[in-house]
């Protein structure tokens, strides 16, 4: 017998959130991992928020709702809004209730850019990797560093000659308009002449040869090669030498109980770095560079099978970049400055964890 279409809205509607969504669903063991960070960084929140004055957006919705915005590629804070409005799921994992009025997403916004003055990301992600060494995920001895480009928020027709307005070199466009027509044609364009009048700190890079140069900043992570979890996130200026500077920083705070090994491309097959690994008794397994030039990684360390699993592991390295700009919306930042675009890309690695341990639990259970 053929059911009837009455659309006839409800008065009531009995059972609260907790019940409504599934007790299997993946981000119950994700919210749990979060509570119990953000449970350790109160004392930071009471550090960033006085005690006077309006009471704002409680620092642990408004985190939860940033995880969200990356776990679903929800690409502004208006449309995070509207998904909260209506979205049983998200209205549960922010901790808002079923008839709770979601915030205007101006307010969101001014909110969140009082924790991007602070260190909240990156204590965020501290804690997330405490958590994965208490669950025994992490290696101590082996692990891989590689480095990305992320766009900056800016075109490359701000990328202008540094100067006075006046500069014959840098004559005006034929158009006045919001986006002139610039032909910079035959003109030389490096970081030395020229700067970004959108975002000044962005570097003008391309990180493989042939390839587009871009205005951006490079981010660089350092994965254990157990699990291919991230234990380390940084973001510096685009430069030829900042991979390699990076890398030895990131490497020389690890506390290996023993010799360790650190797995990259062949990018940083060069004599300094390889020197200078050996001299941190960190064994490096990073791979020949097939150019004419003689690489600085001979038999010695080519000849043992540690040397070959290194190479299969540091591959899930590019994991890591994938899903931070794929899913986590970090391929072309959208804000300005080292610090912001480093705030967020590191919260992007800590999400990252967060998706990768559910994974592993999941596993072993």
């Amino acid at each position: 017998m053929r059911g009837e279409d009455i659309q006839q809205s409800e008065l009531f509607s009995y059972g609260s959130l907790e019940e409504r969504v599934p007790a299997d669903h993946p981000l119950r063991a994700v919210r749990v991992m979060v509570d119990e960070a953000l449970q350790q960084m109160s004392g930071r929140f009471d550090e960033i928020y006085g005690e006077e004055g309006r009471r704002s957006i409680p620092p642990e919705r408004l985190l939860r709702a940033l995880l969200l915005q990356m776990f679903y590629s929800i690409r502004s804070e208006r449309m995070l809004m509207e998904q909260l409005a209506y979205n049983l799921l998200f209205r549960w994992f922010v901790g808002l209730s079923a008839n709770e009025p979601v915030w205007h997403p101006t307010v969101f916004t001014k909110n969140r850019d009082r924790l991007l003055e602070g260190a909240v990301a990156e204590e965020f992600f501290s804690q997330i990797v405490v958590q994965a060494r208490r669950k025994r995920l992490l290696s101590d001895e082996h692990f891989t560093v590689d480095g990305t480009l992320v766009e900056a928020w800016a075109g490359q027709k701000s990328f202008q000659r540094k100067g006075s307005d006046d500069d014959p070199l840098n004559p005006p466009p034929p158009d006045h308009s919001s986006n002139p027509t610039v032909n910079w044609h035959k003109q030389k364009r490096s970081n030395q002449t020229h700067e970004s009048t959108t975002d000044p700190l962005a570097r003008l890079y391309k990180k493989t040869r042939g390839a587009e140069a871009k205005l951006g900043y490079l981010g660089h992570v350092l994965t254990e090669n157990r699990n291919g979890l991230v234990v380390d996130v940084r973001l510096t200026q685009a430069s030829g030498t900042a991979e390699r500077d990076t890398a030895l920083e990131m490497i020389a705070q690890r506390q290996a109980t023993g010799r360790a090994t650190l797995a990259g491309d062949r990018g940083y097959d060069t004599c300094g770095f390889v020197t200078q690994l050996r001299a941190l008794r960190i064994t490096p397994h990073v791979a020949q560079n097939d150019s004419n030039r003689r690489s600085a990684i001979d038999g010695r360390t080519t000849r043992h099978d540690g040397y070959t699993v290194s190479q299969r592991k540091r591959k899930r390295v590019e994991e890591v970049f994938g899903w931070m700009k794929t899913v986590a919306l970090q391929r072309k930042t959208r804000f300005r400055g080292p610090d912001r675009v480093g705030w967020m890309f590191t919260f992007a690695a800590a999400a990252y964890n967060l998706i990768r341990m559910r994974k592993l639990q999941a596993a072993t259970a």
